[in-house]
């Protein structure tokens, strides 16, 4: 089932036309977000997310849109689906009413929650290379999760025709913006690096916990950064992150090879904030 504004649904029962704005310009904004069947996960992040998201593209926020009007509506659609997994994989999308071209008729939204089960689990062996054929270009707009996503199924598509397990998208300087489907940290020494929002990677939930993480060890210096692709073959480790992998170590770039044993153990420390947080 799926939840589309508040009312449990087949997939073949949705009203969704072909005036769809979503489908049509690209105009709507999504959330993927991980849960069980009695938590959300991050979900204040991720709803705070979503509203400064909304307001930049001058949406109209319903009077509903709560942060517990839209946890239950998750928590909701979570328990119509018969079954046994232990996490779930949610897409919460919010898209602009119907009607008018580049200019729409109103801002009011409409929303569509998915919901799947996911089971990922780390990779020891884990390849990148980069995708040159299209820039992701940085500002601003490109910190958010909108339905443009052309770019990332593009690197995604080289990804599989290559044999890798994932793409370094650049901005338009030739700089590291993230990977296809998340955020790149590296680490050389004690200096861990990720890109800043500044250039172009999206303001990603794990992103953020992972900063928080790394903050507190002493350790390790940590740097929101411009980063070139040569200091990604000179790294002692790289490991990327999302909400549904959360932290997963990157083996090998091209013929650099890659330690994994931080990237691990990051992974261990965001699972436990995953479910303590």
């Amino acid at each position: 089932m799926v939840n589309l504004n508040g009312e449990l649904l087949t997939p073949r029962q949705t009203e969704i036309t072909t005036n769809n704005r979503g489908f049509k310009y690209g105009d709507a904004i999504f959330e993927t977000i991980k849960a069980n069947k009695s938590k959300v996960f991050f979900w204040e992040d991720h709803y705070f997310r979503l509203m400064a998201s909304m307001r930049m593209l001058r949406m109209k926020i319903p009077l509903e849109f709560t942060l517990e009007f839209l946890q239950e509506e998750i928590a909701k659609t979570i328990y119509s689906r018969e079954s046994n997994s232990s996490f779930f994989r949610v897409r919460l999308t919010v898209f602009r009413k119907d009607g008018g071209f580049y200019t729409p008729q109103n801002n009011e939204v409409n929303y569509l929650i998915e919901v799947a089960e996911t089971d990922y689990q780390l990779k020891e062996a884990y390849v990148l290379d980069i995708f040159k054929d299209f820039y992701n270009y940085s500002g601003l707009l490109s910190t958010v999760k909108t339905n443009n996503r052309i770019i990332n199924t593009l690197a995604s598509i080289y990804a599989q025709e290559n044999e890798l397990d994932n793409c370094i998208l650049i901005n338009e300087n030739k700089g590291v913006a993230e990977v296809s489907n998340g955020n790149i940290f590296v680490l050389k020494g004690n200096t861990i690096k990720t890109p800043s929002l500044s250039e172009g990677c999206i303001k990603g939930i794990a992103r953020k916990k992972i900063i928080e993480i790394l903050k507190k060890n002493k350790e390790y210096k940590l740097e929101e950064t411009k980063i070139s692709p040569f200091e990604i073959q000179k790294a002692d480790e790289v490991f990327i992150t999302n909400t549904i992998m959360g932290v997963q170590p990157v083996s090998q770039y091209k013929k650099k090879k890659f330690g994994i044993e931080f990237g691990k153990k990051l992974a261990k420390n965001f699972k436990i904030l995953q479910i303590t947080g």
